[in-house]
């Protein structure tokens, strides 16, 4: 975890190991010599700030984290954080919700860096019809938990051990790339959740991809079994927090069935 009382030297050091790069990998990922980044993390030489965003984004650093990194080098924060309500993110929003909406009647949700669930389309609300748990559904929404919870969606998942597999190997990853403790409380808490009754969870057991190129998500609902194929989708070019944190989790029916009962739910919702 990046501290205000770390100098740059352990700043640009920690993010080094993290991205497992020498210093002659990131001197030559960033065209300088090995000895001028030297001087840069023992203090020796100051760098400029175009010298530092560089380092940076060859360290693929999240924009949060540069702020700190200029703070320590004596130069102001360049990258603001808005909430998503913000005027100034107005076009950002509207994307979004045009993204979430054109992929009715497929599922889709928007999150936040931390997994909170920030907007989802109309065609999620008829698969948690069977949370047992009406506070998991209460703002602010972990779609992690949701997901992993005994008494959220859990008992519906049918491949749930794949699915929890899946899961926390994907937020160890983003773990690993970030140091978040938050991130790190949240897979600790994730592991320690019970198993639903008869499915507890084979950490031994391999992933079986979906015609080996995914892992899928198999739901029972009321309607049947629906099986999805996952996509996220990111701002390219971000240079606010906020955006640079926010992921859309996209499910696309991953046979004919599940399209067609997808397409029925919907037609249901719309016509009451």
């Amino acid at each position: 975890m990046i501290t205000s009382s770390q100098s740059l030297g352990d700043i640009l050091r920690e993010w080094r190991r993290r991205r497992h790069l020498s210093q002659l990998d990131l001197a030559l990922e960033a065209d300088i010599s090995q000895r001028h980044l030297s001087f840069i993390e023992s203090g020796r030489a100051s760098p400029s700030r175009e010298m530092l965003l560089r380092l940076a984004e060859r360290l693929d650093v999240p924009l949060r984290e540069r702020n700190p990194i200029l703070l320590a080098a004596g130069y102001a924060p360049l990258y603001l954080q808005r909430p998503l309500d913000d005027p100034a993110l107005a076009a950002a929003r509207l994307t979004i919700d045009l993204i979430l909406k054109g992929h009715e009647p497929h599922p889709a949700l928007a999150v936040d860096r931390h997994w909170t669930l920030v907007a989802a389309n109309n065609a999620l609300s008829p698969l948690l019809a069977g949370v047992a748990e009406p506070e998991l559904l209460r703002p602010p929404v972990n779609v992690l938990r949701l997901s992993l919870h005994p008494g959220g969606l859990a008992p519906a998942i049918v491949n749930f051990s794949q699915w929890r597999h899946h899961l926390l190997d994907r937020l160890q990853q983003q773990i690993s790339a970030s140091g978040d403790p938050v991130l790190r409380a949240l897979l600790m808490e994730l592991r320690e959740l019970p198993q639903p009754v008869g499915r507890a969870a084979d950490h031994r057991s391999p992933i079986r991809d979906h015609g080996d190129i995914a892992v899928p998500l198999q739901l029972k609902t009321a309607a049947g079994v629906l099986s999805f194929l996952s996509m996220t989708t990111v701002f390219g070019t971000p240079v606010d927090i906020t955006l640079s944190e926010l992921a859309i989790e996209s499910f696309f029916p991953a046979d004919p069935a599940t399209a067609e009962i997808l397409a029925r739910l919907m037609a249901g919702k719309a016509t009451t």
